[in-house]
């Protein structure tokens, strides 16, 4: 299997667009860069933030393939390759694993609401496909309509070797520590909300995959080692200096506030698909001065 550790801050990375709505490779990469220079564990793209569900399939395959070439040697790549349909992502993760990728963020099927052993299996299925190759659940009940319940997520850790932790943005803190206390040995459970990191690495959680860090690496990254070393007050100080973006990241739907903090740092241009909408002038307003607090806007 792939040599793959799930611990740390990885970044849920936007999806850059040029103003005509294309896929801006060009700023891709120096996201990519970015994120490499800042010493982040890793990146996931085409995920929610990453606007995956409105990108097109070859868009998506493009992505896979861009990103994992400039990545290459500098920082991991984790490929958003779940969808709602088991053969598809069974294809789309064979395909991102034979393009580079260290692993896949694979979600709950969305819209058709399984029950728990139709969840079980589509994930047995896509592990049992790509035996070598490292896998992320991700249950985020808020998008999906489905909660992966601890007692499933505990069969599908125990049952594939190769799934090696789980995204929990279910927002239970209870379900989590449930997770953590039986799960199999170096199986990670990473935080899917980066206001409840500190609190999850505190219960035995190994990381996050994070909204924030797109624009705070650093910093954020930096929060997340010191939890991660046992040295709670100072991560703390980090957790309090940037709680305001982490709340107003998600002010709108995700990713539009995250993309507007990154506009005003002029790392991105304002481009977002629909049905999301750009933040409002209001919301804007709080993003920048927030920002400014922060210590991260360029005087």
């Amino acid at each position: 299997m792939k040599n793959f550790t799930a611990q740390g801050t990885f970044t849920a990375l936007v999806t850059p667009f040029k103003n005509d709505g294309s896929v801006d490779f060009k700023t891709l990469v120096n996201l990519i860069d970015f994120q490499a220079a800042n010493k982040t564990d890793g990146i996931v793209v085409c995920g929610s933030t990453g606007e995956g569900a409105t990108l097109t399939l070859k868009e998506k395959m493009a992505i896979f393939i861009q990103s994992c070439e400039h990545a290459k040697g500098k920082i991991p790549i984790i490929t958003n390759t779940g969808t709602y349909e088991t053969d598809e992502s069974v294809s789309m993760t064979i395909y991102a694993r034979d393009h580079g990728a260290s692993a896949a963020l694979i979600v709950a099927p969305y819209y058709i609401k399984p029950s728990q052993d139709g969840i079980y299996e589509h994930f047995r299925l896509i592990a049992k496909s790509v035996s070598d190759f490292p896998i992320i659940m991700y249950n985020i009940p808020g998008r999906t309509g489905v909660n992966i319940l601890p007692e499933t997520q505990l069969r599908i850790a125990q049952d594939c070797r190769n799934v090696v932790a789980t995204k929990e943005a279910s927002g239970n803190i209870e379900q989590m520590m449930k997770i953590i206390k039986n799960a199999p040995k170096n199986f990670s459970v990473l935080s899917g909300d980066d206001a409840m990191t500190l609190p999850l690495i505190a219960a035995g959680g190994k990381g996050i995959v994070s909204v924030i860090s797109n624009y705070a690496p650093k910093k954020f990254g930096e929060m997340v080692r010191l939890a991660l070393k046992g040295e709670f007050d100072k991560a703390l100080k980090i957790h309090n200096e940037l709680f305001d973006l982490m709340e107003l990241n998600f002010v709108e739907p995700n990713p539009a506030p995250v993309k507007a903090a990154m506009v005003q740092m002029k790392m991105i241009k304002d481009r977002i698909r629909l049905p999301l909408l750009p933040v409002s002038d209001a919301n804007k307003k709080k993003i920048r001065t927030a920002l400014a607090g922060a210590g991260l806007l360029k005087k």
